[in-house]
């Protein structure tokens, strides 16, 4: 038996002790950085209650909102306030209206949180026709674009709950799309918008028992838009396109229409927070210098381009897969011919 001197290893100044023992200094760093992370991540809705703009807000009770002068919201058409919500439209048909601030906005960065919710009799693809939100250079003007003037100034995010071309199945509706217009850029109903839209995505939003939501943010001249409509509290991607050039103080609304065939449009909340973004020197004079009169977007040509790539019909899709597959058959062959030949000529090689 070997005797083995534990005296080393257990005295408190003995390398392997000393190893594990963590400095002070260190310890208390971690410790800082654990409280600081903790407040930030665990603690969002305080941080973002002190950049809510309440004055570009609309929330529950609606305290005089559609009152003269009692309130920074007025409506128009069929919209009509409840204790719950502000009801765009009715489960009725041939409706249409909407709900629009009165101070103009001139924050650079924001961030606007839409609380609403589709709901109705109908059933899938028996209802319409959807909701707007806006950030536009005109106000309360009455339209065909989900009750919203046709040919305007701005931005919108529209939520299509109705299908108007038949032939493009692969698209499944409700359907959430962006559109910058720039006074003269007419909104294709025919083909839901697709000619002019900046992207989108699928959005089932409808007759849903859990809150519904719209994420739309614009920071640095990029458009980001995000829907949490699953129940999770989760955001989910929908857009995001860069160079989006919006000027400043516009107009927030939201409006909906109904036809033949119709929904209850509900607003519950809109809620816009500043958003504080650094910018370097050189940034800020750039900006100062190229003053943005006219909404538009950079590249737009190129987004056309990458939408009609995505809009290909069944027809394309199937010739698509088919000289494909017809390519692989024929590199196939070729390889057994290529190996048969080889493999040959090896054989007369050796006999």
């Amino acid at each position: 038996m070997v005797a083995v001197d534990t005296s080393k290893c257990c005295d408190s100044k003995g390398p392997f002790v000393r190893r594990y023992i963590m400095p002070k200094k260190m310890f208390f760093t971690l410790v800082f950085l654990f409280v600081t992370l903790n407040e930030c991540f665990g603690d969002d809705d305080h941080e973002m209650e002190e950049f809510l703009k309440r004055e570009y807000s609309l929330s529950k009770p609606y305290q005089g909102v559609g009152s003269l002068g009692s309130s920074h919201w007025e409506l128009m058409g069929d919209a009509m306030v409840t204790t719950d919500q502000v009801r765009l439209t009715p489960d009725m048909q041939s409706r249409q209206g909407a709900v629009w601030s009165r101070i103009p906005c001139h924050l650079k960065d924001w961030e606007m949180q839409v609380h609403f919710k589709i709901h109705g009799q109908g059933k899938k693809n028996l209802n319409g026709d959807g909701l707007a939100v806006w950030y536009t250079k005109e106000r309360m003007q009455k339209g065909p674009v989900f009750g919203n003037m046709d040919n305007f100034t701005g931005l919108g995010i529209f939520v299509d709950t109705y299908p108007n071309e038949e032939k493009h199945i692969e698209r499944i509706f409700p359907f959430v799309l962006a559109m910058v217009g720039n006074g003269s850029i007419s909104y294709d109903h025919e083909r839901d918008g697709r000619p002019t839209e900046l992207g989108g995505c699928n959005a089932m939003v409808r007759n849903l028992k859990h809150d519904t939501f719209l994420f739309i943010r614009y920071v640095r001249r990029r458009l980001t838009v995000m829907i949490d409509i699953d129940g999770q509290h989760e955001w989910r991607d929908c857009l995001d396109i860069p160079g989006v050039r919006l000027p400043l103080g516009y107009y927030f609304g939201a409006s909906a229409i109904t036809g033949d065939l119709s929904d209850n449009h509900d607003i519950i909340s809109l809620k816009l927070y500043q958003l504080t973004v650094l910018r370097s020197k050189k940034e800020e004079e750039e900006e100062e210098q190229e003053e943005i009169t006219i909404p538009s977007v950079d590249n737009m040509d190129l987004l056309r381009l990458g939408q009609s790539d995505e809009g290909m019909s069944g027809l394309s899709i199937f010739f698509t897969v088919l000289f494909s597959m017809l390519g692989c058959v024929f590199l196939i062959i070729i390889g057994m011919v290529v190996y048969s030949q080889w493999n040959e000529s090896r054989r007369k090689r050796f006999y």
